[in-house]
């Protein structure tokens, strides 16, 4: 294959596009250039009714759309065309397009007056291209005008010198709000997310404490869009929840705009918005020469603020300019794959002129390029402009390169001889046509109809195009009238909407609702309720404050009585939210009761916060009964400590046991072997000792539950009054760092580090049995088990030593001898008189491994 860059050379920069041009010698090319809401799209409206014809090629199908209604009313059905990918309504003589950018007819058609909106996306990285085309080849015989925002203008001045730029300045000021939490985002304002789970979540919140919202996303057919949006404007719904596809030119009665994040995934990355882009969506605030402002989603998260330097920008319109714009060959050759693929990959020759990302339609032919099956057979530059049609066919469903290859490829399969019959795309269009499922399956039928309805619209793809692009119309239809029913369904409570609008000025009437930590009065935040104490918002407005406080005294009561039922249900249930910290039962953030001494520290008594006073009488008495039965549920995990407890006073311990049970539960289950008088035990006590749970090991006396994460920490609060709060169950770590000299609960100090007790003791039981199958005399210890504990080669060498065991020392190599040093042998010591010999001073270990330990001994 020529290399890209020599066959640029035997090619025009721009193609044989510029000869098929109309005539424009005289033809006036005018760049109305500025922020949102400046009236760019009316003013090319008016301009294009204005001419004998025309066309206005716009960034969106919902767009484009929306402004084809408005040209009909003006000039009539017969007169108006719309030219989408998926929609072509084209009445014969029509004089007037609208279209989407990719599918106006740039060079077969002799139009008085064209116009491109959102010029600056040919900065875009998977469209740029097709704009940056359009910018410089799309031309009215009489007048071409040119929108976008102001930072275009260094680019028109370059690539169209012969250019009007006109500014215009924005009709309203926008300004910054700050941040907001959702329940306190004013009426009729726009709440944009940046996917389809979040815009959902939003929409779902809103309907439970607003009445409900509209939602509009970019994915939806017109259809569903429309009727979305009129649930809006018409002021049922004050709310609408949508993607970045609003800051696309669709005009709506918004006067605030709440960013719900400030940033999103571009097909490779997630990446904070431009400056510019925020601008576009948030100019969506404030209309004609109605003021807007604009903010973010309180809690939305840490990169979910306006910098400062943004908001200036955002306010006072100042963005950087665009210094290149993406290029694509608009007419590669089809003399071969080979040379179409070379001619798209061709760089520019203009310095303002970037080479266009790899957008999916030139993803997709590599990727079946590099399928000898397919390639072989395209042959042809007929076949190849074929090959690259099908190839260019939009993944309305978003699969990714892999998927929708595989689907272009079946059906280049179909296409390469001929054309689609009409009993196939019938039959695909029809396993299509169920109105039945929840919206994430609709939405998935609607992007599949949307490549039938593309396809259908090819004019020597389908037999009976007509027929069957009607057909994938009318069942996009019926999809997008179920895919809004189920919308209005989930997100709209009609009676909480009605009620919010219509409820007189008498407090009984009035609706007091809790919504998370929030007190609502007819939608009005008035206090904050966490756990049981409530407190009023001094910000709440002074001319309804007597009226609302006096609806929520006045309901207020009955809606802490549902909630203490509720929480009595879910205590009931092991449903509740309830954690124990510093000694206090905490629920939402505060605490609903404490802990007082009781007999013992194993038998607490519980005190209820003076907050639940404010509960009526019959569900505070259940509330406080359901705190006590949570209290002995999560003291159930001492369980074992609570057994010795009751065995130290039952009459038939005897009298050491009874002091060694006393001293054991008062260490919390674990204390050190020497000094605790096991060995004043007879055989029955130790027995007795031994069903109680407690294991008697070499070193320690402890109960292997309190060895585990949540049991210390609850003992820990009961003990000192403090502590953390429960950590998850499992076994702590079998060794950690030893700082200072004292161990933490449950471990045992051994140099450097420290260990579990039962791990210690499971190390030293190991050792005695391997001494028992070794016989009399010295043998050798496997630390296998030791280094995957984590422990050095000083601390286990510390440990059998505190055990009783002995390292023999051992013969080195001679001056001539090579070869591993002689393994470690040990002998272990009987303890005098019951007693473990105390522990010698462990060496040093050098480089931390067990090889060293022959090293240690000599």
């Amino acid at each position: 294959m020529p290399h890209s860059d020599e066959m640029a050379q035997h090619r025009p920069a721009f193609p044989h596009r510029d000869a098929l041009r109309p005539q424009d010698a005289g033809a006036r090319v005018k760049a109305v250039l500025g922020p949102t809401n400046t009236g760019k799209t009316h003013l090319a409206i008016e301009r294009l009714c204005a001419h004998s014809s025309g066309m206005i090629g716009f960034p969106l199908r919902l767009l484009a759309r929306e402004v084809y209604d408005r040209v009909c009313a003006i000039k009539g059905e017969s007169s108006v065309a719309l030219i989408t990918g998926e929609e072509r309504i084209e009445p014969k003589g029509a004089r007037y397009l609208l279209c989407t950018v990719e599918a106006m007819p740039v060079t077969d058609r002799d139009l008085a007056f064209v116009a491109l909106d959102e010029a600056q996306l040919g900065a875009d990285h998977e469209r740029g291209h097709v704009f940056t085309d359009r910018l410089l080849h799309a031309r009215g015989r009489e007048e071409t005008m040119i929108l976008g925002s102001s930072t275009l203008e260094p680019m028109v001045r370059a690539l169209v010198p012969e250019a009007e730029i006109i500014t215009r300045p924005r009709f309203s000021e926008l300004t910054h709000a700050g941040a907001k939490k959702l329940s306190r985002v004013p009426p009729r304002s726009a709440i944009v997310a940046f996917s389809a789970e979040q815009v959902y979540a939003i929409a779902e919140m809103l309907r439970r404490f607003r009445g409900g919202a509209a939602v509009v996303m970019g994915a939806l057919s017109p259809q569903t869009r429309n009727a979305q949006v009129a649930l809006y404007q018409s002021g049922e719904v004050d709310y609408l929840v949508a993607t970045d596809a609003i800051g696309m030119g669709l005009n709506l009665d918004v006067r605030h705009v709440a960013f719900a994040g400030l940033s999103k995934f571009d097909g490779q990355r997630q990446r904070r918005l431009t400056t510019a882009e925020m601008a576009q969506i948030a100019g969506r605030a404030g209309r004609h020469q109605t003021d807007g402002t604009f903010g973010t989603l309180a809690g939305s998260g840490h990169d979910a603020a306006f910098l400062d330097e943004e908001v200036y920008a955002i306010e006072e319109h100042r963005f950087p300019p665009l210094t290149r714009l993406f290029w694509r060959e608009p007419e590669p050759r089809f003399d071969s794959i080979a040379a179409l693929i070379a001619d798209l990959e061709s760089p520019p020759d203009r310095p303002q002129l970037a080479p266009a990302p790899e957008a999916i339609d030139l993803a997709v032919l590599r990727r079946l390029a590099d399928e000898a099956p397919i390639a072989d057979a395209v042959r042809g530059p007929g076949m190849v402009r074929r090959f690259w049609d099908v190839c260019r066919l939009p993944d309305f469903r978003s699969q990714g390169v892999e998927t929708h290859a595989r689907f272009v490829a079946r059906l280049w399969q179909d296409l390469r001889d001929g054309e689609l019959g009409a009993d196939y795309v019938a039959q695909a269009i029809a396993q299509l046509d169920q109105t039945s499922g929840d919206i994430h399956a609709l939405q998935g039928r609607i992007a599949a109809i949307r490549s039938w309805a593309y396809i259908a619209q090819r004019p020597d793809w389908v037999l009976a195009r007509d027929e069957m692009a009607a057909r994938a119309r009318a069942v996009e239809a019926r999809l997008s009238d179920a895919l809004h029913g189920r919308l209005t369904e989930r997100f709209v409570n009609r009676r909480t909407a009605v009620l919010m609008k219509n409820l007189g000025v008498d407090s009984r009437l009035l609706d007091v609702r809790l919504e998370d930590e929030e007190v609502l009065v007819e939608g009005e935040h008035i206090g904050t309720l966490r756990g049981f104490a409530f407190q009023v918002d001094p910000g709440a407005r002074l001319s309804d404050r007597k009226l609302l406080l006096a609806a929520a005294e006045k309901h207020l009561p009955s809606q802490l009585a549902r909630r203490a039922e509720l929480l009595t249900e879910a205590i009931h249930a092991g449903t509740a939210d309830l954690t124990l910290e510093a000694g206090a039962i905490v629920w939402d953030g505060d605490a609903i009761a404490r802990i007082r001494p009781g007999r013992s520290v194993l038998t607490p008594a519980l005190a209820a916060d003076r907050a639940l006073d404010a509960i009526p009488q019959p569900q505070r008495k259940s509330l406080t009964g359901a705190l006590e039965v949570w209290l002995d549920r999560a003291l159930a995990l001492l369980d074992p400590l609570r057994r010795l407890d009751e065995a130290s006073r039952a009459t038939e311990t005897g009298p050491d046991l009874r002091a060694l049970l006393i001293a054991l539960v008062a260490a919390g289950g674990v204390m050190a072997r020497a000094g605790s008088g096991i060995e004043r035990l007879d055989k029955a006590r130790r027995a007795q000792l031994a069903r109680l749970g407690v294991r008697v090991g070499t070193l320690d006396l402890f109960l292997p539950a309190m060895l585990r994460a949540r049991p210390q920490a609850l003992w820990s609060q009961l003990s000192s009054g403090q502590g953390t709060p429960p950590q998850p169950a499992g076994d702590l770590p079998a060794a950690l760092p030893l700082h200072g000299h004292a161990a933490r609960f449950g471990y045992r100090a051994l140099g450097k580090q420290q260990v579990r007790m039962d791990m210690a003791e499971k190390l030293l039981r190991e050792a005695h049995e391997r001494r028992g199958r070794a016989g009399p005399g010295p043998f050798v210890l496997d630390p296998a088990r030791a280094v995957s504990m984590g422990l050095s080669t000083a601390t286990y060498a510390r440990l059998l030593r505190s055990g009783g065991f002995r390292p023999l020392p051992t013969r080195p190599l001679g001056a001539d001898s090579f070869g591993p040093p002689a393994p470690v042998r040990w002998r272990w010591q009987p303890p005098h008189n019951g007693r473990v010999p105390p522990p010698a001073p462990a060496p040093i270990a050098l480089g931390g491994s067990f090889a060293a330990l022959a090293e240690l001994v000599r």
